[in-house]
């Protein structure tokens, strides 16, 4: 049998081609686990993470694929450590959610007068809370994938419309925790903690009395037959800060050429996904509460200079905690209502 060098060469190089081939074919995909608690069908869920996943499995041409669960792995509270210790994969929530001081800085997004629509707070809120604020820092254990805002929030009540400050006093509201539960209790309100999954039957009971939410909640959560009164504050009498987040060890597992393709489809990209589609189901909300006997209402100015002299109380504690952190609050809340246009 001869043996040439060309034949040698021909035999080397199938083989180096096997090789190779043989090793993309055992080279397994990335599979992530969004553990996702509000309901499967909910604006954001539907309009805002399934979108996102399915971008990401695109970008890195189905190297990466984002499953998101149809029922959430842990209660919305535990959300931010399942994902830092494994439990999921990605997670979202609310920083309000985490009863501890570790995400103090985000607190810039929960405050009062904020601005008028989702998709510019969001824009905003990542512009300086990412940047100005360091927030990848707050988030230890975790690759910061995004942060957002919802819409302008509100407060909804079944009992009396809010014309004087003293209005608030005993009402019991649900509450999702961090700024907006100690404003509330500021102006005399009983809060409440709970999920928004709880609202329905803790509202239909008598329980509660009302809740602070976006106009959007009334809808996806079925309570506008509850309500009476809805008081709406310019700028939101508060918002509330949103992550998304990737276990850090999983992140680390990607290419970096599949690392920058998620990226560009996070942060600032996100954040105005996420803030579109808050608005477009606020307007769902507002269109059927007006098919509704809630009483829509404006501040007035003698409720609108409570709220602001209670806010401005909180604004300067949490500038003086974040200066403690090397970090001028004061002049990032600044830059932040610059970015929506709206004055305190």
């Amino acid at each position: 049998m001869r043996f040439t060098v060309k034949s040698a060469g021909f035999g080397l190089a199938a083989l180096a081609c096997g090789l190779v081939a043989g090793l993309a074919g055992a080279r397994a995909d990335t599979t992530l686990v969004m553990s996702s608690w509000l309901p499967p069908k909910h604006p954001l869920v539907e309009n805002a993470m399934k979108p996102w996943a399915d971008e990401v499995e695109k970008a890195t041409e189905g190297r990466v694929k984002v499953r998101v669960l149809a029922k959430p792995l842990g209660a919305p509270p535990a959300h931010y450590d399942m994902a830092r210790d494994g439990v999921a994969d990605i997670t979202y929530g609310l920083h309000s959610f985490t009863q501890d001081d570790r995400f103090l800085r985000s607190r810039i997004g929960q405050f009062s007068l904020l601005g008028n629509d989702a998709v510019t707070v969001s824009k905003a809120y990542w512009k300086v809370y990412a940047g100005t604020l360091d927030a990848a820092a707050e988030h230890e254990g975790v690759k910061l994938l995004s942060v957002f805002a919802h819409g302008p929030g509100m407060v909804h009540n079944n009992q009396r419309k809010i014309e004087k400050p003293e209005d608030f006093a005993g009402l019991k509201l649900r509450t999702p925790g961090g700024y907006i539960a100690d404003l509330m209790q500021d102006l005399g309100v009983v809060t409440q903690f709970m999920g928004p999954g709880e609202v329905y039957e803790k509202l239909s009971r008598g329980v509660i009395d009302g809740v602070t939410f976006p106009m959007e909640a009334l809808k996806a959560f079925r309570l506008a037959d509850h309500l009476s009164y809805t008081l709406k504050v310019p700028g939101g009498i508060y918002n509330t800060s949103w992550f998304l987040v990737m276990n850090q060890a999983k992140w680390d597992e990607i290419s970096d050429a599949d690392k920058a393709a998620i990226e560009k489809l996070s942060g600032a990209a996100f954040a105005e996904k996420a803030g579109a589609v808050w608005d477009a189901a606020d307007a769902g909300g507002i269109a059927l509460v007006a098919e509704t006997k809630i009483e829509v209402h404006e501040a007035n100015d003698a409720v609108l200079a409570a709220i602001r002299e209670k806010a401005a109380k909180h604004e300067a504690a949490w500038a003086e905690a974040v200066k403690a952190q090397g970090f001028d609050g004061a002049a990032a809340l600044a830059e932040l209502r610059a970015e929506t246009g709206v004055s305190f």
